[in-house]
């Protein structure tokens, strides 16, 4: 985790993701443990983990948040997030490998091409790369959930607004609160875009936020955020067109992650 310690600009931008009674103070090594944790969360903490292509999936995962990238031709379903966050880095001054800059989509047309090169020079170029950016994709990941609040309430109904604002601030008062904001945006995208539907329920920060039942401010708010979070992906699992229960027990030990004291 050589680029870890650039994590500690990220502190400066969590402090306005929602900020209630004045700015949420968070340490750099509060903002060090929220990159830290979502590198364990999808790659278990490994170099080896930021290049990955799951069975049954049309796309490789990359990075530490297990950016999506999809090849050329591929209808997408989730929301594309590795080209925004290699514009992020770059705009950073990392500058990325030749060969992802000038790629218009994702050069493996399939997850058996994909792991042929598993060992060759693109993906251990790009590992070193994602390795060496930890930092920055955390912020990236920190944005991402910043910018999540106004979109999902313009996209829900103009009476329920008010309430999805105070469980978002209710969630966001502490520490713990906003890595499971950052996470969740990450893990499973804002609820906005209508691809991101089975049988016409989606499953992200938006759907989690509506589904949490009344809770006060602070950890009483993220465990039941992470509650909430788990009967969303429960359902998403019962709706899904292909089978997805084997990732059940990991998404919510993920969830249960967000009830603990950060």
């Amino acid at each position: 985790m050589r680029a870890l310690p650039a994590l500690l600009s990220i502190a400066f931008s969590l402090l306005t993701i929602a900020p209630v009674n004045g700015e949420l103070a968070l340490t750099p090594a509060q903002a060090r443990k929220i990159g830290q944790q979502l590198w364990k969360n999808e790659c278990a903490g490994t170099v080896e983990g930021l290049t990955s292509w799951n069975k049954g999936e049309d796309f490789p995962s990359l990075g530490i948040g297990h950016f999506i990238w999809y090849p050329k031709g591929v209808r997408p379903t989730f929301e594309e997030s590795f080209p925004s966050m290699i514009r992020h880095l770059e705009a950073r001054g990392a500058r990325a490998p030749a060969w992802v800059t000038a790629a218009r989509h994702c050069p493996w047309p399939d997850r058996q091409s994909f792991l042929a090169e598993k060992d060759g020079p693109r993906l251990r170029g790009l590992r070193d790369y994602l390795a060496q950016t930890v930092g920055l994709q955390a912020e990236f990941a920190a944005q991402r959930a910043r910018r999540a609040l106004p979109k999902l309430l313009a996209a829900a109904p103009s009476d329920r607004r008010a309430t999805l604002q105070r469980r978002y601030d209710a969630v966001s008062t502490t520490p713990q609160g906003v890595y499971a904001l950052v996470d969740y945006v990450n893990f499973k995208g804002e609820g906005t875009n209508p691809a991101e539907r089975y049988r016409g329920q989606g499953w992200g920060l938006l759907q989690v936020l509506e589904e949490m039942r009344p809770a006060p401010p602070g950890p009483p708010a993220a465990t039941e955020f992470a509650a909430a979070a788990k009967r969303v992906l429960g359902r998403r699992i019962a709706n899904a067109p292909r089978p997805e229960s084997q990732w059940r027990a990991g998404w919510f030990s993920r969830c249960d992650s967000y009830a603990r004291p950060f």
